[in-house]
């Protein structure tokens, strides 16, 4: 940035107007007056020359045709006009009214540029600063600024905007992670994203389109753009994005004004409920969406869409808990994906640990997980050093999802452990106290771009076939044995069982309630007493019991409802690893649910030989109910890349006690003295 001329100046004069601010706002409110009075005198400066000829043509329009727009802005040659005779210049002739023609000169704006502003909340900092006196002195600071385009150029300006929001981003920390990702990390993603097409782009004159779905200020389009722009200046990189949040779209959609770029690129909105780019498809995608962020508002919309449109649409795939839609992200991203066709896509996308594995086999984000793998769109993840967001210490990840894929790369996934390249900031931002340094980038890029050649050669890289984060889901069931007979433990879980409670429960409609009650009572105690005349020897058939439960309910007279007659049974039944094996009417060995176990076997070993190696030398009786198998797909990072490290010697571990004590013993001594 530095390198740009007159940069330090411009921004170092702009920033100087905080000045004028101190005492009647707070340090993390200066943004709220500068920022958008910087896009206001950039778009003053660029209309300037064409100022008084679009004027004129405004007012020979008056009357005569309905949509003017179209004419004004050819008239303007730029995405933009204003119609307002007032200038940052002519609004200090008129002090008094200057809160007045401020607005004035603002409603002359076509109505994009006003949109924006709107967004910002500036009406009312021109309220605020105008009751403060202030607002003459700041319009008076901001006309001495040249940003016209022949001074200072658009890609000045973006740099210029981005140290400001850089700047206010860092006094307002709390916030600043909510829509400010870390530049060196938009960097290496870039790097990344464009490594496996250098050479194309070197070419010509390409022109290529990058979309973020979360783009919050639009860093990460403005770093797809400066790399672009460093590889070959004769590139263009068409930018798209879309925010939810209205002051951080606002800022999205002023850094593409200000740098002459179509700024309706820029969509307000939720791309799950109001996609603002439907059927459209980009060469390259970014995004750092908010770590688990639960998306219940819209669950209804987006569940309707997944019912509806299945495949077809953007969540066939499956749907997340509703605690986490980073895949809802991601996934929406990916039908944003070009054919191959038509040249196929890149993206990069930032998320928790979370989605590597969260979710078992059959759940959302395993059937996710497993889509994208198994269509061999993972081309790898590489993990970050933790501490390197503004509003979280958490360990990151991104992935890399492309559906053209390098012949070297089909049907394989690129680990990348990255989390101790890392440098230890000056002054932490927040809970960032970690960066990664140029000569990181550089490194780390070089890696994942090498990563298939140097797998088994660096500890860093490591490169699997997609099968090997696949598994199957088995469920392993044993024969119920069970022996029948009555115990004190059966007759006290029969009394609190609910079918037996029910007996002095009357039936709606009884006329005497409390007879019905009584003669429960009654049932409930010759009950008992039938069942502890049961008490004899096991049965091995539960046939046998309740032959003879009916047998003794005869003799005493008493007729119970099913449901207790099963929970007598239930209760009598104890398990017995030494009783013969419980069989259905065919025959067949019926499972026990508390000897019932899950396995996960790889998708890559056979389950016979699986279940003949790992569990039937341990319970022979076993088997595999496969009516309950499921694949699921997940990966375990941390664990491909943990480092034993063996505890330290107990003599250090004592001699350093040793020498605390003593160190405290001298302090206390000190103490008395």
């Amino acid at each position: 940035m530095s390198q740009v001329e007159g940069f330090s100046d411009k921004v170092g004069f702009i920033w100087s107007v905080a000045d004028l601010l101190r005492g009647d706002y707070k340090a993390h409110e200066y943004g709220q007056v500068i920022l958008p009075l910087t896009v206001l005198r950039r778009l003053d400066c660029v209309l300037e020359p064409t100022k008084d000829a679009v004027v004129a043509r405004a007012k020979s329009l008056v009357g005569k045709i309905d949509n003017i727009d179209p004419i004004l802005l050819r008239e303007a040659g730029q995405p933009f006009y204003n119609i307002s005779p007032l200038n940052f210049t002519r609004l200090l002739d008129d002090a008094p009214n200057i809160a007045a023609n401020l607005r004035t000169y603002i409603a002359g704006y076509s109505t994009g540029a006003v949109e924006v502003l709107e967004k910002y909340g500036f009406d009312n900092q021109i309220t605020r600063l105008d009751n403060a006196g202030l607002l003459y002195h700041v319009i008076a600071r901001f006309a001495d600024v040249e940003l016209h385009p022949g001074v200072v150029s658009n890609e000045a300006m973006g740099y210029i905007f981005e140290e400001l929001l850089r700047k206010f981003s860092e006094m307002s920390n709390e916030t600043a992670g909510e829509h400010f990702t870390p530049r060196e990390v938009i960097r290496l993603m870039v790097n990344i994203l464009f490594s496996e097409d250098d050479d194309v782009l070197r070419g010509t004159a390409p022109v290529r389109s990058m979309y973020d779905c979360a783009c919050g200020t639009g860093g990460m389009l403005t770093g797809g753009q400066e790399h672009l722009a460093h590889l070959n200046p004769r590139a263009r990189l068409e930018v798209f994005g879309q925010e939810l949040n209205a002051e951080t779209w606002a800022i999205a959609r002023s850094d593409l004004m200000i740098k002459g770029q179509d700024p309706a690129r820029i969509v307000l909105g939720n791309s799950f409920t109001e996609d603002g780019f439907t059927g459209q498809h980009f060469d390259y995608m970014l995004a750092n969406p908010p770590f688990g962020v639960e998306w219940k508002r819209i669950e209804r919309q987006v569940k309707d869409e997944a019912d509806q449109l299945g495949e077809r649409g953007r969540f066939g795939a499956g749907l997340p808990r509703v605690s986490d839609g980073s895949f809802l992200f991601l996934q929406h991203m990916i039908s944003k994906m070009k054919p191959v066709s038509a040249g196929g896509s890149r993206l990069a996308i930032v998320f928790s640990g979370s989605p590597l594995f969260s979710g078992g086999a059959g759940s959302g984000e395993s059937e996710i997980r497993r889509w994208i793998i198994e269509n061999d769109w993972l081309e790898g993840i590489v993990a970050l050093p933790d501490q390197l967001f503004y509003n979280t210490g958490i360990s990151t990840y991104f992935w890399i999802i492309t559906n053209r894929k390098a012949a070297d790369r089909m049907g394989k996934i690129a680990l990348l452990d990255a989390r101790e390249q890392w440098a230890k900031m000056r002054k932490s931002l927040g809970a960032k106290r970690k960066e990664i340094t140029e000569d990181q980038i550089a490194e780390i890029t070089q890696l994942y771009h090498d990563a298939t050649d140097l797998d088994g050669r660096d500890d860093r890289v490591k490169v699997f076939a997609n099968s090997g984060f696949g598994y199957q889901r088995i469920t392993v069931e044993r024969p119920m044995r069970r022996r029948w007979y009555v115990t004190d433990e059966t007759l006290s879980t029969i009394a609190v069982s609910k079918p037996f409670m029910s007996l002095t429960n009357p039936a709606k409609g009884v006329v005497d309630a409390s007879a019905a009650v009584h003669e429960g009572e009654r049932t409930q105690q010759r009950l008992i007493d039938v069942l502890n005349e049961l008490r004899t020897g096991p049965e091995n058939q539960e046939a046998a019991v309740d032959k003879r439960l009916g047998h003794a309910l005869g003799q005493a007279g008493i007729t119970i409802p099913t449901p207790l007659r099963k929970a007598i049974l239930n209760a009598a039944a104890q398990p017995d690893s030494d009783a013969p094996v419980v069989s259905n009417r065919k025959g067949h060995p019926l499972p026990d649910p508390d000897l019932r176990d899950n396995e996960n076997v790889p998708l890559t070993d056979d389950i016979e030989a699986y279940m003949a190696r790992e569990v039937l030398p341990h319970v022979p009786d076993a088997w595999v109910d496969e009516s309950k198998s499921k694949i699921g797909y997940e990966i375990p990072f941390t664990r491909y890349f943990y480092r034993y490290v063996p505890p330290r010697p107990l003599a250090e571990i004592d001699a350093e006690i040793d020498a605390v004590e003593a160190e405290i013993q001298q302090i206390l001594h000190g103490v008395r003295r």
